[in-house]
């Protein structure tokens, strides 16, 4: 099939305006194909010709102003050429198309809980012409009117409102303009809930199955907060139609923007209990995907490189709604330590990219689609937001909107507005930010004289060799002091707060001159900017010791990614952080850092701890996170969180009797009182005997049978590819690489089962399979299929010289893709940087001075 790249659709472009699509499918004939017919009516140039797509097993006919192409001759893999173009013209297209599988294109899935069909669209980026003929680009906006034949019983959703016209017959408004990839149908038994707020038609949407846990309460109260804030804050109305979320099985993403009818996966709808960091993620979706009604569907960018911007503003902006229109107030402080912690990892990759990236073709979407598109150029906006004032972006943004309504734009249109409004020149700062790679470290200099005080403190900032750009940082320092709080507790209290500009290598900060030497010095208090910071010696004391106790959860969360950062650069032994999370964890309030350090703990002994002390830490680890599950108040968030964490590490016999005796119980019995055992938190404990051979297929079948529903499957693929035996792996590699019969979900479960970072020494034989694997793979699957083998089957868990060294030979040699090879080196420099932590413990003495156990 063809890559459509850059130069194409500008040329595209310049031939054609298209002024409708009117696309009839037929989901009533049978489980693999469906019928589509797609009529275009479009301006050309005259007597110019281009091509439109339409990827399927069978296009039956092809009509040109009334005139039968020869598909012998126009059709070429997933193009039809069109010549001879008039002034105004009209094009006829009917197909066989195929359902996916994979989760892209029209998805269709049978729920095991009652074997009832349901399907979905997924078109980003460029799969709309799997389900009807089209000019699949982004700038080629045009209406598009829907009718789906369905089976009688079923709920069709898209873009616009619908109705029944007929049994079995839907029929859709014509939408305003709108990008092929966000063309949108959701079909099947839907359950369904209603209800309208501002004179919006709102809708909730689950497969049947899923109808109990629903909770539509509180995803309408996010939704409509989400309305209110957005209204006041774009000064733009809601500008589509009813307003449907769908929840969907097998969805490869969060969620989807499409207009007035945007797609989750459905694991957002909760079966069982979580704790609230889950909520407040689902909630930041929700605020997210709403946020694109305006940035990205009403307004689309002309051309994939300003993707970022779409992805950023939305992050931004449901950041902003949900710390100021929900009861999730500390959202920026989640963001510090989720969002902006991706993005400080991506963008010290040997792949890392500009912010604004050139686009030659689809496939360099894939290739800077990441952590950078979404999080660090987010963190950019918030800085940009602080730079020319909140009031002035606004302003910009809401001019924006009015002018390029329905419209596409580029980067150079939204700045166009900013400066006008906020009367600075964005030049520099977009060079600086936006077109250049990389992260840079801000670190104190500090001296002190005999009584405390600061002699002369600096900030230097330094940048990658292989990035080597200094950037102007507006950042603020904090003062923290240990002081006894009203209850006798110690705390680490904010004692000053200066802000300053940094810029180049080396800047003074005379302001902290004479000034008594705090306990803790934080460089970008109040996260600023985007930047890794690190900490002065005495300071690095303190936050190993108190990092509980600072007072206030966003210093909290920045010690946190400093520390976490610090990790992963080889600053700071395995050993240290394990201990810094154990001083601090049981006392962190905010759920969303909790589960990120108990997560960057885990990985850090499994990848990061120097070989020879993995065990002793490990036992550690879990026996402090059992202890803390017992101290947690029963039926607490903290107790959930601590009882995962140490259901994911335990290895000791005493534990896994005790993790049998859990799963006899629903209310945690003696082991932990108040503890709700339900379906979820089953298969986290029967996923861990599993994994140390304490249960085999017999257990896993038996939870099956009790959860025999499209997440039970999952659940139990990962359990049979993590069984600790050879067989169980050569069967989990048979099913995720040598066959492709497997659907996307179960394909993602069984290759981490198959990669669990405790089976090492099962994987090792697979290397030399996994690299000759890689060429074919990404030859032969789907994008995303591809994508997930490559990335899960990755031996990172190995994280030694040997495993790099085979695959650096490899890669020398190996022809494959920018996209493939990409992924390779990620995780090729995943083992590089395991290594070199690795080394850092071992220097450290780990062994010599892991604490006993508690």
């Amino acid at each position: 099939m063809h890559i459509l790249t850059h130069a194409e659709a500008t040329e595209r472009t310049g031939l054609i305006e298209v002024r409708g699509y009117e696309v009839e499918l037929d989901l009533t004939t049978g489980p693999e194909t469906f019928a589509s017919s797609s009529t275009i009516r479009f301006a050309a140039r005259p007597d110019s010709s281009t091509f439109v797509e339409i990827d399927a097993p069978r296009v039956r006919s092809a009509r040109l102003n009334r005139r039968e192409l020869d598909l012998a001759t126009a059709l070429d893999g997933d193009r039809i050429a069109v010549g001879g173009l008039a002034a105004d013209n009209e094009l006829t297209v009917v197909a066989d198309c195929a359902y996916s599988h994979s989760g892209e294109g029209l998805h269709r899935f049978v729920d095991p809980a009652d074997d009832e069909a349901y399907t979905y669209t997924q078109l980003f980026l460029y799969e709309a012409h799997r389900v009807f003929a089209c000019f699949d680009q982004p700038d080629l906006k045009a209406p598009w009117t829907l009718r789906v034949t369905a089976p009688t019983a079923w709920t069709v959703l898209s873009n616009a409102a619908g109705r029944p016209v007929a049994p079995g017959r839907w029929a859709f408004d014509a939408t305003p303009p709108v990008a092929t990839y966000f063309a949108a149908l959701a079909a099947g038994p839907y359950h369904s809930v209603t209800a309208v707020h501002d004179g919006i038609a709102l809708g909730l949407h689950c497969r049947r199955s899923l109808a109990p846990f629903l909770e539509a309460d509180e995803l309408f109260d996010i939704t409509r907060r989400s309305f209110d804030f957005y209204h006041a804050l774009f000064g733009v109305r809601y500008p589509w139609g009813p307003y449907d979320q769908v929840f969907v099985p097998e969805f490869n993403a969060g969620a989807m923007e499409n207009p007035g009818c945007v797609t989750f996966r459905d694991e957002l709808v909760f079966r069982s209990r979580v704790t609230d960091d889950r909520r407040e993620r689902r909630a930041l979706i929700v605020a997210h995907e709403l946020s694109h009604m305006w940035f990205g569907d009403l307004v689309t960018m002309r051309w994939w490189d300003d993707l970022w911007l779409n992805e950023s503003f939305a992050t931004w902006a449901s950041v902003l709604a949900e710390a100021e229109a929900t009861r999730w107030t500390e959202s920026w402080t989640t963001f510090a330590v989720s969002e902006k912690l991706w993005a400080l990892r991506q963008d010290q990759l040997p792949s890392t990219h500009p912010i604004s990236a050139d686009i030659r073709d689809l496939e360099d979407v894939e290739v800077n689609f990441d952590g950078i598109t979404y999080a660090k150029g987010a963190a950019v906006l918030k800085q940009l937001v602080a730079w020319v004032g909140r009031d002035a972006f606004l302003q910009g943004v809401r001019a924006y909107f009015t002018e390029h309504a329905w419209g596409n734009t580029s980067l150079a249109d939204l700045f166009t507005h900013l400066e006008r409004t906020s009367g600075r020149d964005l030049s520099t700062w977009g060079e600086q930010w936006l077109q250049t790679a990389g992260v840079n470290t801000l670190t104190p200099h500090v001296a002190v004289d005999e009584d405390g005080a600061y002699t002369s403190v600096a900030i230097a900032q330094t940048a990658d060799e292989s990035h080597p750009t200094f950037r102007s940082h507006r950042i603020a320092i904090g003062l923290y002091d240990r002081t006894a709080a009203d209850d006798g507790e110690p705390k680490l209290v904010r004692r000053d707060r200066i802000e300053l500009d940094v810029t180049g290598e080396h800047t003074e900060v005379p302001q902290l001159s004479g000034i008594e030497q705090p306990d803790l010095l934080l460089l970008n208090d109040d996260d600023l900017t985007f930047a890794k910071i690190r900490l002065d010696e005495r300071s690095r004391q303190t936050l190993v010791s108190d990092i509980g106790t600072l007072a206030d959860p966003l210093p909290r969360a920045l010690c946190w990614t400093a520390s976490t950062d610090m990790l992963r650069d080889a600053e700071l032994p395995t050993r240290e952080y394990v201990e810094l999370v154990l001083s601090g964890v049981e006392r962190e309030t905010d759920m969303s850092v909790v589960q990120t350090v108990l997560a960057s703990a885990k990985n850090a002994i499994d990848r990061y701890a120097d070989p020879a002390d993995r065990l002793l830490l490990s036992s550690r680890w879990s026996s402090a996170l059992h202890r803390m599950a017992r101290d947690a108040e029963a039926g607490s968030d903290q107790q959930l969180a601590f009882t995962r964490a140490w259901a994911g590490s335990v290895a000791s016999a005493e534990h896994i009797e005790e993790l049998r005796a859990l799963l006899n119980t629903t209310d945690g019995g003696d082991v932990l009182p108040g503890l709700a055992v339900d379906t979820d938190l089953r298969w986290t404990l029967l996923h861990r005997l599993v994994i140390v051979g304490a249960a085999g297929d017999g257990a896993i079948d038996d939870e099956l049978e009790r959860d025999n529903t499209a997440t039970g499957r999952r659940q139990a693929a990962y359990a049979r590819a993590a069984r600790p035996s050879a067989e169980a792996k050569a069967t989990a590699w048979a099913q995720a690489v040598e066959s492709d019969e497997l659907p996307n979900a179960l394909l993602s479960a069984t290759c981490s089962g198959f990669a669990h970072p405790e089976q090492r020494e099962l994987v090792r034989p697979y290397v030399p399979l996994y690299l000759d694997a890689v060429p074919r793979v990404w030859a032969a699957r789907t994008n995303e299929s591809a994508q997930t083998i490559v990335v899960r089957l990755f031996p990172r868990i190995l994280a030694d010289m040997e495993t790099a060294e085979t695959v650096r030979s490899w890669l020398e040699t190996a022809e494959l893709p920018d996209a493939a090879r990409r992924l390779v080196v990620e995780g090729l420099a995943d083992i590089d940087r395991a290594v070199r932590a690795q080394a850092c413990d071992r220097e450290a003495g780990a062994h010599e001075s892991i604490p006993s156990l508690p």
